[in-house]
Parts: C-alpha cells; structure tokens; sequence
C-alpha cells in the first residue's frame, strides 16, 4: 500500500513497518540534493513532527513523520549519497523505517490519485 502526505512525503507499509521518503514531485522541486540528516534508529517520532533534513543548492527542507511510531531503520546510503534521494526518491532512495503505532491510520493519507491531483 503507498500512501502519501501533503507535506510530500510518500509510505510503504509493510506489516505495521512503513517505508518513508520524499515524492518525485518533492525531489524536482528541491534540486541537486547535497546533504541528508535522518532520524536515529530507536527513536519515538509523533505525527508531524520533523523527522528529518533534506538540502539542495536551492533550500533546506524538513521532513515530517507522516505518523507517528517508533524508527527502525535509515538508509544510510542517502546520508552518504545525498543525489541518490533525487535520482530514485520513490525507490532506493527511501529515508526511513517507521514502526507505526498504529497502521490503521495509513487509511487517512492519499492515495496516488489523490496525490496526483494534489501535487498539481
């Protein structure tokens, strides 16, 4: 199931662990990404919160947790490759994991049609 958020950032759920990046449309509208700062494995995101830093030559951006839950992993090759975060946001390019507190609210996120239209 991927499910998106107003704040550009895209899920994967998996269980009740969601996979978690920033949308392509994110990524265009950024640039050239140069830095990433992610979220330590272990800690306790809430819903909205910034989670993470995502920097272009353009601007810095915080990433927010799309729910909240606990994080499992980070994908470490982003911090160290920053490019690879635009080049395949919505693949390998992936931020983090997110044990989610409670998947069910994975329902009241968009799904891609509605994000297509959204981002528009």
């Amino acid at each position: 199931m991927l499910r998106f958020t107003d704040e550009h950032e895209w899920l994967r759920l998996d269980g009740d662990t969601a996979t978690i990046g920033i949308t392509a449309h994110a990524a265009e509208q950024l640039g050239d990404l140069v830095f990433v700062e992610l979220p330590k494995v272990g800690a306790t995101l809430t819903k909205g919160e910034a989670a993470a830093v995502v920097e272009s030559v353009k601007a810095a951006s915080d990433v927010y947790a799309p729910l909240s839950g606990t994080v499992t992993e980070v994908n470490e090759a982003a911090v160290s490759d920053p490019s690879s975060v635009g080049g395949d946001p919505q693949g390998s390019g992936w931020l983090y994991r997110l044990k989610l507190d409670d998947p069910a609210d994975m329902d009241a996120l968009m799904d891609e049609a509605a994000y297509a239209d959204f981002a528009k």
